[in-house]
Parts: C-alpha cells; sequence; structure tokens
C-alpha cells in the first residue's frame, strides 16, 4: 500500500494524534453522529415527500382523515407514515435525532464555556459553533414546519407575526417569504428547499472547518501531570480513539432508533392539516424554540402609535431584540473576557474548572437560569392546568423570576466556587480524614489525617495559599498567576 500511495508517510502524524480522554470531550461527536442520522434518515425521507400545498382530498391509510382536503405536503407526510414500510420509523428517528443534534451542540457549547476552551487560539472555533447552533436552530425549524399540519402552521403563523413587527420594513419581509398573503403557496417549497439544499450544505461546510482547525490547534485537556500548554495527553488517533469514536457512532445509532420504535414524537395525523381559522389548544413548539415562545409571552402587551404606524414592542422585543442580542454576547464573550484578564496575548491550551473561573461560571448559570425560565414560559398554559393555578399568576411569578433568578444564581454560584476552592485547599493542606479519633497528651481529641491520593481531572495536586490576593479575582473570576506557580513548578 505505501509503495502505491503515500499513506504513512502523508497520514502517520495524523495518525498518531494524541486526543485527551474524558467523557465532556463527547460531546461534540455526539453532535457529529447525531448530524450523520440526521443525512442518512433525509436523504431517505426526500425519496417520499411532496413539497407542494396543492390542496388535495385524502384517501390514505389513515381512516379517520380520508374524505379531508388538506395539502400535498401533509399528504405525503401521512403517506410517508402509514403506507411506506418502515416510513414512520425513519421519519421519528429523523425527528429524534434532530432533537439530540441541537441539544449536543447546546451542551459542547456550554462544556467549552465553563472550561475556557474558547480562548486563544480558538476563539474562531467558538464563533464557528455558536454559528453551527444558529443555523441547527433554523434547519430544525423548517423541517418542522414542512409537514404543513396544524402545530407547525400555527408555528409559521407565529413568524409571520414575528417579521411583521419589524419597523418599516416587516411587512415587505413577510410579503417576500411567504411569496403573498399567509399562508400562500409558496412557504413550503421555499422551506423545503433550504432545509434539503442549502442549510445542510452549510452545516456541513462548518463541521468540516470546525474539524480541521479541531485537528490543527490540538484538542485542550485538563490539567495534570505532564500536561502543559505545549502537548496533548491522550489516545493516539488510530487505533485507541478511533475504536471508541465508532462505538460511540454505533451507540447514537441504536438509541435513535430505539426511541424512534419506541417513543412516539410529533404525530401529525392527531393534530391535522393546517387551517389559518384554527389552532391547537396547547400547542408546543419543539424544546429549541421554546425559549422564544417563552419572551413572547411574558413581554406585557406594549405598542407604540407613533406617526400612523403601530411598534408591536410585545413582539419585536422579545422574538427579534432579544434573540439577536443573546447571540451577539456569545459571540463576543470570548474577545471580551480575554482582554478583561490579558490572556489573550498567550495561547491557552488547559482547561479551567469551572469552580476556578467563579465569576464565569456565575455567568454561566445566570445564563442558564434565564433560558430556564424562558422555557417554562413557553408551556404556562400547560403548567397552570397541570396545577390547577391562575396563567395570569403563573404568569407574574415567571416574570419575577427571569429578572431575579438569574442575579440570585449568578451570586449562589460565585459564592459556591469560592466554598469548593476553599474546601479544596483545606483538604490538600490538612488531608483526609480517616475517621479515628485521638486524645492529645493535652487532654484534647484530635481526628486523623492521610495524605489526599485521589484527585478529579484538573484538580491542583498540592496546596495553594488561600490569602486573599491569590484568589481569583473578583471582576473577572481570573486566578492570581501565582497560583499555578507551584503545579508549574512541579511539573
Amino acid at each position: 500500500m505505501d509503495g502505491r500511495l503515500p499513506v504513512h508517510d502523508g497520514g502517520g502524524q495524523l495518525l498518531r494524534k494524541a486526543f485527551p480522554d474524558h467523557w465532556s470531550f463527547l460531546l461534540g461527536e455526539l453532535a457529529l453522529y447525531s448530524l450523520v442520522v440526521l443525512l442518512l434518515t433525509g436523504v431517505w425521507l426526500t425519496l417520499f415527500f411532496k413539497p407542494e400545498m396543492r390542496e388535495v382530498v385524502y384517501d390514505g391509510g389513515y381512516a379517520p382523515l380520508r374524505g379531508v382536503r388538506m395539502s400535498e405536503a401533509f399528504d405525503s407526510t401521512l403517506h410517508i407514515s402509514f403506507d411506506v414500510r418502515g416510513g414512520l420509523l425513519i421519519r421519528q428517528m429523523h425527528h429524534w435525532a434532530a432533537l439530540v443534534f441541537i441539544g449536543a451542540i447546546g451542551l459542547h457549547l456550554l462544556r467549552i464555556f465553563f472550561t475556557g476552551a474558547f480562548r486563544r487560539p480558538r476563539e474562531m472555533n467558538w464563533v464557528i459553533g455558536v454559528t453551527l447552533f444558529v443555523i441547527a436552530l433554523a434547519e430544525g425549524f423548517a423541517g418542522y414546519s414542512l409537514p404543513d399540519d396544524l402545530l407547525s402552521g400555527t408555528g409559521l403563523r407565529i413568524a409571520q407575526g414575528i417579521m411583521l413587527s419589524i419597523p418599516v420594513v416587516g411587512t415587505y419581509v413577510a410579503m417576500f417569504v411567504f411569496g403573498g398573503q399567509f399562508p400562500g403557496h409558496d412557504i413550503v417549497p421555499r422551506l423545503y428547499a433550504m432545509h434539503i439544499l442549502l442549510l445542510p450544505g452549510v452545516l456541513v461546510a462548518l463541521v468540516t472547518v470546525h474539524l480541521i482547525l479541531v485537528f490543527y490547534l490540538k484538542h485542550t485537556q485538563w490539567r495534570g501531570p505532564g500536561r502543559t500548554n505545549a502537548n496533548a495527553v491522550g489516545k493516539p488517533l488510530y487505533p485507541q480513539f478511533m475504536a471508541s469514536s465508532i462505538g460511540l457512532s454505533l451507540t447514537v445509532f441504536g438509541v435513535l432508533a430505539l426511541l424512534a420504535g419506541v417513543a412516539q414524537i410529533n404525530p401529525v395525523w392527531v393534530y391535522g392539516p393546517y387551517r389559518p381559522d384554527q389552532v391547537s389548544t396547547g400547542s408546543q413548539p419543539d424544546w429549541y424554540v421554546g425559549f422564544l415562545e417563552g419572551a413572547l409571552r411574558l413581554v406585557p402587551p406594549w405598542e407604540t402609535n407613533f406617526a400612523g404606524h403601530t411598534l408591536m414592542w410585545n413582539v419585536l422585543l422579545p422574538a427579534v431584540v432579544l434573540p439577536g442580542l443573546l447571540f451577539a454576547v456569545l459571540y463576543a464573550y470570548p474577545f471580551v473576557e480575554q482582554r478583561l484578564t490579558g490572556e489573550w496575548r498567550q495561547e491557552q491550551h488547559l482547561c479551567d474548572r469551572p469552580r476556578e473561573r467563579p465569576v464565569r461560571t456565575g455567568l454561566g448559570v445566570a445564563g442558564i437560569t434565564f433560558y430556564g425560565v424562558l422555557l417554562l414560559a413557553g408551556g404556562n398554559d400547560v403548567i397552570a392546568q397541570s396545577f390547577r393555578i391562575s396563567v395570569n399568576t403563573l404568569t407574574w411569578i415567571l416574570r419575577i423570576a427571569l429578572v431575579v433568578g438569574p442575579v440570585v444564581a449568578f451570586l449562589l454560584t460565585r459564592g459556591l466556587c469560592h466554598a469548593l476552592l476553599r474546601m479544596e485547599q483545606e483538604r490538600l493542606s490538612e488531608g483526609e480524614e480517616t475517621g479515628e479519633v485521638r486524645q492529645t497528651l493535652a487532654g484534647g481529641y484530635e481526628s486523623g489525617h492521610r495524605p489526599v491520593t485521589d484527585f478529579r481531572p484538573g484538580a491542583p495536586r498540592v496546596p495553594v495559599s488561600s490569602a486573599p490576593d491569590l484568589r481569583p479575582g473578583s471582576r473577572t473570576g481570573k486566578p492570581d498567576p501565582e497560583r499555578s506557580a507551584p503545579e508549574s513548578r512541579r511539573r
């Protein structure tokens, strides 16, 4: 083989590339293999789906809807679900893979954020990751809207209202997207083209660039013996890492197939075809756009009439301004933090433990709390009905929680990080308790201790002074350079 193709000469160094071994590093692979499932099942579904809004009369295998007028898109969705062998399994597998894909990207971004893996030289990979998340959201919404059922049609109606809330150009944007008055006859074919061609192409291209940068910049790793900014300690790509990665891919395929077989999702035949004069009670979107739904429900009905135009703040602020600000913060955060801490001057290849950066960790937990409140608000009607409480009361509780919750979460998390650091230093200085109690010569009692031998990934092996000037900075949470001096000298 080497005499015909320079496999060893060209790829030998690549095959020996080290990948640190930790479960949190597998979240990116989980997203990758979910994308592979999406592409495979999506290609199969395109063979049977018809992206047309032409009205037909249903005459398929689902008896309760026979004789009902519906779009050809909804008719073909029912055909896949009930008349094509294995169609429902593949369709549900595709939907579950989409949910896992977006969730894995979100968890992967959280892992990178809390460990500081976005710092130099990986800022652009963070930007690519956030862009992947945005495009995955758009891709998920486009696919969710294709069946033209009552639930997805309601989502498109909300999307049209969001477009109309944009000042000056909102009407033109809505008319351009839908090709006329809502619902028109063009939106499903246009979403179909984006869903199977444009957005997947961008996703695959960005994933490819992301993986190239991961290989080129080398993988981050936890602090530990023999691990420095100048090396990477872990499994070689071939055969150890490749074997575990293939095992993970097969597990992902199997779990998604199992979910598709036993866990029903998006039963469009229950909702029925979309009609503009109807809406499903308790309509809930997929979880990844639930925060937008919650934001729309929490903002009071604010409107402003100016020069004959109405500004719908209750739609514009939660559905346009808020998402724009959230993603702007995500894009800018690596650059802002590094400017405040001064870390932009040198490369960082070692992961931080969340407790070592109290401010960053507090901000992350505050953001998760903010998102969680919005997600709960997206189902306030269902929650109120389930617990038999007033929707208005629950809405006001969630409005207050949206403002107070992130602040409380930040303060508690920052305090917890400092407490964990103090406890850790005490454990390193005094050792672990043995459970033995001895009487001293003075007549008192003391507990027995032994040196610490069990360390978590990234944890220091030697005690660090807990003097105030060596604690993480109160403004940025950046540890003082002296904190790492003992460990650096030990290495």
